[in-house]
C-alpha cells in the first residue's frame, strides 16, 4: 500500500540537537513526509497523543537512557504501534542492544549519511506499517539539485563529484539555510570527538566544497562566511 500524497506520513523527531533535527527533516523531504521536532519527552508525549505520528526518530543522546522505552509507554491504548528509529553517537554494542531491548526498530550512528537515513526510514515504513512512501530522488535547493539515489549533486547542467563527507556537510548547511552554523556545531555534528575545537578540518572541507560549487568567498553563491561565527547557507542564490 502506498502513502496518499495528499496525506503525508507524519514523523516525530525527538532531539535537543537543532542541527540533527533539521538534517533529518531535510532528508525526509525526499519522501512524502511531514515532520515535527521536539526537544523533550513531555512535548513528544503531547504530540503523540494529539498528532498521532506514524514514525518516531529518537536521539538516544538526549540525556535519558530509557528514552525509547518511555516513548513506548506514552503511546495511547488502542492506537497503532509507532515504529522507532534510534540515533546515537555511541556506536558500542551495549548501547545498540539496550535500544533494541527497549523496543527500537532500528538504530543509526551519528554522524548520519543522508542516503542511509532515508533508506532506513523507507525500510521501517514498509516493514512496520506495510506502506510504501513515494520517493522524490532529486531535491532542489535553489540552483542545486541533489540526487540522493545516485549520490549526485548538480549546479545547473554541471555535475559535481562530492565525497560522502562533503555531501553530508552540504546537507547540514542546507538544512539550516539562512542560519549561522558555527564551526563547533559542524565539528560536533560531522566529526564528533575525533577532532578538537582547534582543528581546522571544518575550514578545509568548506574550502574544498566551495571549489566544487564554484562558490567564491568574496561573492558567495551558496555558502557565506560569517566572520568570527561560522557559515551560512544562502537559501536563494543572489543575482
Amino acid at each position: 500500500m502506498s502513502v496518499d500524497q495528499d496525506r503525508p506520513l507524519r514523523v516525530l523527531i525527538l532531539t535537543k540537537q537543532r542541527l540533527l533535527g533539521e538534517t533529518v527533516k531535510l532528508t525526509l523531504n525526499h519522501g512524502i513526509y511531514v515532520a515535527r521536532d521536539v526537544p523533550d519527552l513531555d512535548l513528544a508525549t503531547t504530540i503523540i497523543k494529539d498528532w498521532q505520528p506514524r514514525l518516531a526518530v529518537v536521539d538516544l543522546d538526549n540525556g535519558d537512557d530509557q528514552l525509547v522505552r518511555r516513548i513506548r509507554q506514552t503511546q495511547p491504548d488502542g492506537h497503532p504501534r509507532i515504529p522507532v528509529l534510534a540515533l546515537t553517537r555511541r556506536g558500542d554494542l551495549k548501547t545498540k542492544l539496550a535500544a533494541f531491548d527497549q523496543g527500537a526498530d532500528d538504530i543509526m550512528t551519528v554522524p548520519l549519511s543522508p542516503e542511509e537515513l532515508l533508506a532506513r526510514v523507507l525500510v521501517i515504513t514498509r516493514r512496520s506499517l506495510g506502506e510504501d512512501v513515494p520517493l522524490k530522488p532529486v531535491l532542489k535547493l535553489g540552483e542545486l539539485e541533489i540526487d540522493i539515489l545516485n549520490r549526485q549533486v548538480r549546479v545547473g547542467s554541471s555535475e559535481l563529484h562530492l565525497t560522502g563527507l562533503e555531501q553530508s556537510l552540504l546537507y547540514l548547511l542546507a538544512a539550516n539555510a539562512g542560519r549561522v552554523v558555527t564551526r563547533d556545531e559542524i565539528l560536533d555534528a560531522l566529526w564528533g570527538v575525533d577532532f578538537g575545537p582547534d582543528s581546522n578540518v571544518v575550514d578545509r572541507h568548506i574550502h574544498d566544497l566551495r571549489i566544487k560549487l564554484q562558490n567564491g568567498w568574496r561573492s558567495p553563491r551558496f555558502i557565506a562566511t560569517v566572520p568570527g561565527e561560522g557559515y551560512r547557507f544562502l537559501p536563494v542564490s543572489p543575482g
